[in-house]
């Protein structure tokens, strides 16, 4: 009797497995159609998910992290502003994924915070992430800085930079080493006010001013002979360990990249869902490319007009460094500012997407404050740009805006037709684009270690909240 009523329960357990995996095939074969799908799109497009792995072969060389610890230090370190106010670390915060804390950046004569209650003047634009830099062709919201190849790692034709420097900075290896000779110079950012108008004496200045520090001198001795021979330390020098710094900041292992390499299980069906819309019907990939010159980057690193709406602090002069655009000063003509074409007003670079989500604030003046309404936006620019309010920023920002009709007169082609989505497949692509482009090493706890806890000049190390 016990035998009989085993094997009847064995028979009606077969029966249901038999139930249960007919149920689950047409599933797992709809998830092996996305796969499939998304295989073949990524190949379609040229991307292999490999891009990190190229950066030492490009360098020609390994990293030196000796000296990218010594970087680390300068970049936190205000002695290289002459106003000894702000640093690298200000505006570009490992709490934020090294892009900018605020809507619009706050530079010099700063309250020392950097995260929600900084204070101070605001600058034009919000400091964009210094993550993947090594990749990037172009440099800058209005691409001032750019490698004229096409390739960061190839100074062949030069590295072009707005007067004075323009193309006097060519010889240096890479375009990251470049432009590690910039900010010191930025009268907003780190020169203050009263500096020197030559770009090179304020260089020479802030070289001497680190000359000075004992500890500073060491740790250059232990990576350039010239240092330990008795030289002063060089501007070159510092911009060197900068940039290797910078080139550190290398996250490009994100779940998209694991999946075109083989790994299926890295990325969840509704991340894949939200590629397949972002790489075809929403043609999100027509800017954000990832193909030939963007280096899987996920920006075509051209200048867009994409109707966002305008930004400025009210209108204390005490709360801006910069006199904004336009007749009423509340404008940003972006491109036009470097090319002196109005065809090219309120035009800026593609944002790049990796690491996106660690930002809390998007487009070039932090007018959006979450990833998914900048994404909607995207999805209809005019219904956006016309229904925005400033409310949700910070209060010297919640002013009038500048105006909206020139905006919208010049947005690009690509987003004059509204994109129609459901609320699923908006939801699809936010995944994609937060998660599946997100590296697991580039989380605020471990990109916040970098924060050294002092410097070798004795200054205070700001406090990131």
């Amino acid at each position: 009797m016990t035998l009989r009523w085993i094997g009847r329960a064995l028979a009606a357990l077969a029966a249901c497995l038999v139930v249960t995996l007919l149920l689950a095939r047409p599933a797992r074969a709809k998830g092996s159609r996305v796969d499939e799908r998304l295989a073949e799109t990524l190949a379609r497009h040229g991307f292999t998910g490999e891009i990190e792995s190229t950066l030492e072969p490009r360098l020609g060389r390994k990293l030196d992290k000796k000296l990218a610890r010594l970087g680390r230090e300068l970049f936190h370190d205000s002695i290289l502003g002459l106003n000894e106010d702000n640093s690298c670390s200000g505006c570009h915060s490992a709490t934020a994924g090294f892009a900018d804390t605020q809507s619009i950046s706050i530079g010099i004569e700063n309250n020392g915070v950097v995260g929600p209650r900084r204070a101070g003047p605001r600058n034009q634009r919000r400091a964009p992430s210094v993550i993947n830099t090594a990749f990037y062709p172009t440099l800058m919201w209005n691409s001032r800085f750019f490698a004229v190849s096409g390739d960061p790692f190839d100074n062949s034709e030069g590295f072009s930079f707005t007067s004075p420097e323009g193309m006097s900075l060519s010889s240096l290896p890479h375009l990251l080493t470049a432009q590690a000779f910039i900010p010191p110079t930025e009268i907003t950012e780190m020169t203050g006010h009263q500096a020197p108008t030559s770009h090179d004496v304020v260089r020479e200045e802030v070289a001497a001013r680190v000359n000075e520090v004992k500890a500073y001198r060491r740790r250059f001795g232990k990576q350039f002979n010239a240092v330990k021979r008795g030289k002063p330390i060089t501007y070159e020098m510092i911009a060197a360990a900068i940039a290797e710094f910078e080139l550190s900041l290398t996250f490009a292992d994100a779940p998209i990249d694991r999946f075109a390499r083989g790994r299926r299980k890295a990325m969840t069906l509704e991340q894949k869902r939200g590629a397949l819309l972002f790489f075809g019907e929403a043609g999100c990939v027509r800017c954000h490319a990832v193909s030939g010159p963007s280096n899987e980057m996920f920006s075509d690193f051209q200048q867009h007009a994409i109707g966002v709406p305008q930004i400025a602090p009210t209108d204390d002069p005490a709360l801006s460094n910069v006199i904004f655009d336009g007749p009423d000063a509340d404008e940003d003509f972006g491109l036009e500012q470097v090319t002196g074409d109005p065809a090219d007003r309120y035009k800026f670079r593609t944002s790049p997407l990796r690491n996106v989500a660690l930002q809390p604030t998007f487009f070039h003046n932090g007018s959006f404050t979450s990833l998914e309404g900048a994404i909607r936006h995207h999805l209809d620019v005019y219904k956006s740009a016309t229904e925005y309010t400033n409310a949700h920023l910070a209060p010297d920002l919640r002013g009038d805006m500048g105006p909206l009709a020139p905006v919208l007169a010049a947005v690009d082609p690509l987003l004059q037709e509204p994109i129609e989505l459901t609320e699923e497949e908006i939801g699809w692509l936010c995944a994609f684009v937060g998660e599946a482009l997100l590296d697991p090493r580039a989380t605020p706890k471990r990109l916040e270690a970098l924060i050294p806890d002092e410097v070798p000049s004795g200054h205070a190390v700001h406090h990131f909240q």
